[in-house]
C-alpha cells in the first residue's frame, strides 16, 4: 500500500464547490509579481536566503519555515530587529510562530490588518495570493518610507500617499465657517407651510 506524502498528511482532494472556491484562489496567484518579490527578496537578504524554484510550489516552500520573512522585516529595520530568533525547524508549530513573528513585526512596520495574510495562507498554501498581497504592502511601506533600509528597484513597488497636514490660521478657520456649501443648498425662507402628512387621523 502506498503512503501518503508527508506534507499532503491532513490534506484530502477537493470537490464541488470546495474545489471552486480554491481554484479561484489561486488564479489571482501572479506569476509576474512572484518574480518582483523574489528579486526583491534576494537583494533585500543577501545571497544567504537562497532562491527558489520558479511557479507556486516553490514560492510556497522558499517562505513556508517562515525564516526567510523574518530575515526580510529584520533587513528593513533599521534599528532594532523586529525578529529577535529566526531558526529554522522541520517542526510544524515551530514554522507556525516564525510565520507569526513576522507577521507582528510587519503589522508593527505598518503593514493594515486587510493586507496581511494568515498563517494557515502560506503554510497549508490555502491563498498564496494573499502572501503576494502581504509582501507587496510591506514593499510598498518601505519604499514609502525612505529609510535607507529598502535595497531594490524603487519602481517594483507603488509609494503610498503620505498624509498631507494642513495648517491653516484662525482667521481662515473662522472665513471657512461662514461658507454654506453648496451640497447644504439654503434653508432662506423655508417654512413647513403647504406640506401635508397625509389623512388626519380619524378618532372614534
Amino acid at each position: 500500500m502506498a503512503t501518503k506524502g508527508v506534507g499532503m498528511a491532513n490534506k484530502g482532494p477537493s470537490f464541488g464547490l470546495s474545489r471552486q472556491v480554491q481554484d479561484k484562489i489561486d488564479s489571482k496567484y501572479d506569476p509576474d509579481l512572484e518574480q518582483i518579490l523574489v528579486e526583491w527578496i534576494c537583494r533585500q537578504c543577501g545571497s544567504g536566503v537562497g532562491r527558489p524554484e520558479a511557479g507556486k510550489v516553490g514560492f510556497q516552500a522558499w517562505l513556508k519555515d517562515g525564516c526567510v520573512l523574518s530575515e526580510l522585516i529584520n533587513s528593513l529595520s533599521a534599528g532594532n530587529k523586529p525578529v529577535k530568533k529566526i531558526a529554522s525547524s522541520s517542526m510544524a508549530f515551530k514554522q507556525m510562530e516564525q510565520i507569526s513573528q513576522f507577521l507582528t513585526a510587519a503589522e508593527n512596520y505598518g503593514v493594515t490588518k486587510t493586507d496581511m495574510f494568515q498563517t494557515v495562507d502560506l503554510w497549508e498554501a490555502k491563498d498564496l495570493a494573499a502572501v503576494q498581497r502581504t509582501l507587496s504592502a510591506l514593499g510598498s511601506l518601505a519604499v514609502t518610507k525612505d529609510e535607507g533600509t529598502y535595497n531594490g528597484d524603487p519602481n517594483w513597488f507603488f509609494k503610498k500617499a503620505q498624509e498631507n497636514k494642513r495648517d491653516f490660521s484662525d482667521d481662515q478657520l473662522k472665513a471657512g465657517k461662514n461658507v454654506i456649501g453648496l451640497q447644504m443648498g439654503s434653508n432662506k425662507g423655508a417654512s413647513q407651510e403647504g406640506m401635508s402628512y397625509g389623512r388626519p387621523r380619524q378618532i372614534l
